[in-house]
């Protein structure tokens, strides 16, 4: 992609934004260790699924866990670009291998963050005319940031890697860039599973510029190595485990993972709402129906297709799937075109008004991360 498509001056603001919110996240979390006792190092790099990408990164594949109900843990489940980058960066730096993941994370989330802002600029520029584009970018950003879950952004994770990814190539797309479109979402798809929702993303927009009479060689070849990330992987895996095409359902079914439609978080919901935990249940119908509103501005302010469809199957795949309920909040991080209509109104406010709600909003964030990691369930 040329350097003048990359806007790195524009976008300085809202990277120093960006650097600010998680400072605070990550300075909050240090004073919660301190009083509760926990590491901060080992809550961001040394649990829950930073453990499994470390080992991948240090052992490769072939490690799994038998539970007692019978069900497998395999590390098959997790996707090798994040694990790749950790052996990388650790046998440059001589860094730990889960030392080395919170250096990607803390990489890619100013890439992501760079990535946002340059979409957000266009999107809000050319959805409303007259508007501020670049103040729009920086407040995505700032919103992003400071999302409840926001710290699993410093985390060893593989949200804000794929985030970046998604965003660079959602924004390769609007530019025509169909070369570096297919090879930003074949590594989206080397990162999570929901690699496929910038898959779908590139085809639309492909498929709408051939209807335009804008198709060439390079559009297509954009479409092609767009899904080869995911399908290599998942095609890896059928292979080593003997499940064929199916291999990696198999594997995450082991986790207890699927899709469902969502009847099993229905079910876990309503569950909430017929107990003591009735707060909890309607604090989850709220956060449901937010998402779903955001999706609906979305559509009013006329974003690209190709953004539409990507944020529509990364919330249909968090709200629909069932699995572990705790980690739903995180699968929606990358949904980041759902703040495109926040910032864009709150691009007209003046900027005091503005820099009074996001540093409340982003200090409820801060606090609710030391919370949520010193928790007993993984994030």
């Amino acid at each position: 992609m040329p350097v003048k498509d990359l806007g790195f001056r524009r976008a300085a603001p809202a990277l120093a934004v960006f650097a600010a919110v998680r400072l605070l996240g990550l300075t909050v979390l240090a004073g919660w260790g301190a009083v509760a006792g926990s590491s901060p190092h080992t809550l961001l790099s040394a649990r829950w699924d930073s453990l499994w990408y470390a080992r991948i990164a240090a052992e490769g594949y072939g490690y799994e866990v038998a539970l007692p109900n019978g069900d497998v843990h395999s590390n098959l489940a997790f996707f090798p670009l994040l694990p790749w980058l950790e052996r990388l960066v650790a046998a440059v730096t001589g860094l730990s291998h889960g030392s080395a993941g919170l250096v990607v994370s803390a990489l890619a989330g100013l890439a992501a963050a760079w990535g946002i802002f340059l979409v957000a600029e266009s999107v809000c520029a050319q959805a409303l005319p007259g508007a501020d584009g670049r103040r729009a970018g920086v407040l995505a950003v700032a919103l992003w940031a400071a999302l409840p879950v926001g710290i699993v952004q410093s985390m060893a994770y593989s949200e804000a890697l794929f985030t970046a990814l998604a965003a660079w190539a959602l924004y390769a797309v609007l530019r025509g860039r169909w070369l570096t479109a297919g090879l930003l979402a074949a590594g989206a798809g080397l990162t999570r599973p929901v690699g496929a929702a910038v898959v779908a993303a590139v085809w639309v927009a492909a498929v709408l510029a051939r209807g335009r009479g804008e198709h060439s060689w390079r559009t297509a070849a954009g479409a092609l190595l767009a899904p080869l990330g995911a399908a290599a992987y998942v095609l890896w895996v059928g292979a080593r485990t003997g499940g064929g095409l199916l291999g990696y359902l198999d594997v995450q079914a082991g986790w207890g993972n699927g899709f469902d439609g969502g009847w099993a978080f229905a079910r876990f919901v309503g569950a909430r709402l017929a107990s003591p935990a009735f707060a909890a249940g309607l604090g989850l119908v709220a956060g449901v129906v937010c998402v779903l509103w955001l999706y609906g501005r979305c559509v009013r302010q006329r974003q690209p297709a190709p953004l539409l469809v990507y944020a529509g199957i990364v919330v249909a795949l968090a709200l629909c799937a069932s699995g572990y309920f705790g980690s739903k909040p995180r699968l929606l991080l990358p949904a980041f075109p759902l703040l495109l209509p926040l910032a864009a109104a709150m691009a007209r406010w003046r900027t005091g008004r503005a820099a009074v709600v996001l540093g409340a909003v982003a200090a409820a964030s801060a606090a609710y991360g030391g919370f949520w990691l010193n928790g007993s369930g993984p994030p």
